[in-house]
């Protein structure tokens, strides 16, 4: 894996993201566009959001926002189908805890998709929701790690 980090500072980078959101979320799993695109898809002072390239090639996107105090939300985590159990989405993921600790969170949340959940525990995530709930028309449940 030659995995380049990319913090996306201009609207060519946010759009690459937008574009693997789309086909992950929108064309794969069919979340309807206006469920996936919100507020957050910009580039501003609340909002971080970062790619992955592999060999200049966008292969990953995910962004955090701020939570409530201490605490940020890692949201709309995808690595495009087919770069998947290569270990990119792992890899994406410690670089936005690693910006959130740089920021000063001491946590992290996120919302999970329920087939995704061990992946999450395996990066030290645990569940906090008491029952899974429906996001998107997908299950997910609420995960959170002390960063």
């Amino acid at each position: 894996m030659a995995a380049e980090i990319v913090r996306v500072t201009t609207e060519e980078q946010l759009q690459m993201g937008l574009d693997i959101r789309k086909k992950v979320f929108v064309e794969e799993q069919k979340v309807p566009m206006e469920e996936e695109v919100d507020e957050y898809d910009v580039i501003g002072d609340n909002v971080h959001h970062m790619l992955l390239l592999d060999e200049g090639i966008p292969v990953a996107t995910g962004r955090l926002i701020y939570y409530k105090a201490g605490t940020a939300k890692m949201q709309r985590i995808a690595v495009h189908q087919a770069y998947r159990s290569k270990g990119y989405g792992r890899v994406l993921l410690l670089a936005l805890e690693g910006l959130a600790r740089e920021i000063g969170f001491k946590s992290s949340i996120l919302d999970a998709q329920c087939h995704a959940e061990d992946f999450y525990i395996k990066l030290g995530y645990k569940v906090i929701s008491l029952e899974p709930f429906y996001d998107a028309g997908i299950l997910h449940v609420r995960m959170e790690k002390a960063l």
